[in-house]
């Protein structure tokens, strides 16, 4: 198995580089769960991937496979002109087991490459006791690995921040990305998504000692952090109720990366160093840094409904449909592979989740 992963930045505790990916040989060693909890828990999280720093580094532009071409770039234009008129963005293309050229690329490959994140906890993280990347969303990514090379280690992680994710598929660096990413319709005009794997929706993190009630008025003057490119950053935008969510510098070559960081786990850094007083992102997301830092908690109630979904570069539809087959496999039966990981990963920061999304198709 080969993982991705990227340094540690300097000045943060848990601040990874845009790119870069560590080969590791050698057989997987036995899962198992961390006990990361409280400020050491995100610092234990950074030291891990700081022991990867030694490793070779592969810039992130430097990823398998090839960007659209021809056929690519016309299914693309075709593509974005259905979704400026999106209404329902969580349709996707029915599920076939059918190779067509992505697929055959990928198995002449040997290795299928996907973007994930390594620094969410329960999601995708990098377990310091191992070094091995876990989480709900790796199970996942291993599961269509196996389906579509016949073994689930047959797969390249590559950890990219949250603002690479389309970039990353736009330049051929990873096949897919599964990494918590909502479908939307602005998204559906850049990648083709899988139809939905988890509900989530966003919401308010602040210290328990706050006096933030939520997304709403007690955010009037507040320093709010989110992730770039997040759709946390494109509610603010739209209602920030007064607060302050934005550096002064954004998308410059100055950016301060105070408020507005590459990573969303940056974020709770910053909550933690005092420099942000609430967090807005995917309550799944947050519910996982709660877990990790007791001293910080949800606040009020998700304000949004959203779906995460599989992405890959627009035009690779054959793609988007055998994940849509793993995902009618992974949903099946009470004691489904997707039931057995929430179980895991995610019941005891998340409980209620009776089952995953309805898929549908169009």
């Amino acid at each position: 198995m080969t993982d991705g992963t990227s340094g540690p930045g300097p000045g943060a505790w848990a601040r990874f580089s845009r790119g870069g990916s560590w080969r590791r040989g050698g057989e997987d060693r036995p899962r198992r769960h961390s006990a990361l909890r409280g400020w050491g828990g995100v610092a234990g999280m950074a030291t891990a991937c700081a022991l990867t720093a030694a490793a070779t580094l592969i810039p992130l532009s430097q990823g398998a496979g090839a960007g659209l071409t021809g056929a690519g770039r016309s299914a693309s234009a075709t593509m974005s002109a259905k979704a400026a008129q999106c209404e329902d963005p969580e349709r996707s293309l029915r599920p076939s087991p059918a190779d067509g050229p992505s697929i055959r690329a990928i198995k002449e490959r040997g290795k299928l490459v996907v973007g994930v994140d390594q620094n969410s906890y329960r999601w995708g993280y990098r377990d310091p006791a191992t070094g091995d990347l876990l989480g709900f969303d790796i199970d996942l990514a291993r599961a269509i690995a196996k389906d579509i090379l016949g073994s689930e280690t047959a797969v390249i992680f590559r950890a990219i921040p949250t603002d690479q994710r389309i970039p990353a598929l736009d330049n051929g660096t990873v096949d897919l990305v599964v990494r918590t990413m909502t479908i939307n319709c602005d998204r559906a005009e850049q990648v083709a998504f899988s139809t939905a794997y988890f509900q989530a929706g966003q919401q308010v993190l602040a210290s328990k000692g706050s006096d933030i009630t939520g997304y709403d008025a007690s955010l009037k003057g507040k320093r709010v952090c989110t992730a770039e490119g997040s759709t946390a950053y494109d509610a603010l935008k739209k209602n920030s109720f007064g607060a302050v969510f934005q550096d002064e510098h954004d998308d410059g070559p100055a950016d301060e990366n105070v408020l507005t960081v590459p990573n969303q786990l940056d974020c709770l850094v910053r909550l933690q160093q005092g420099l942000a007083d609430a967090v807005v992102t995917d309550n799944a997301l947050a519910a996982g840094q709660a877990a990790q830092d007791p001293a910080v908690t949800l606040k009020g109630k998700p304000f949004t409904v959203e779906y995460y979904g599989v992405a890959a570069a627009l035009g690779k539809d054959d793609l988007v449909r055998r994940v849509n087959q793993v995902l009618e496999d992974y949903r099946k039966g009470p004691q489904s592979p997707w039931i057995k990981a929430y179980e895991k990963w995610l019941a005891d920061d998340l409980p209620g989740i009776s089952g995953p999304p309805t898929p549908k198709y169009r």
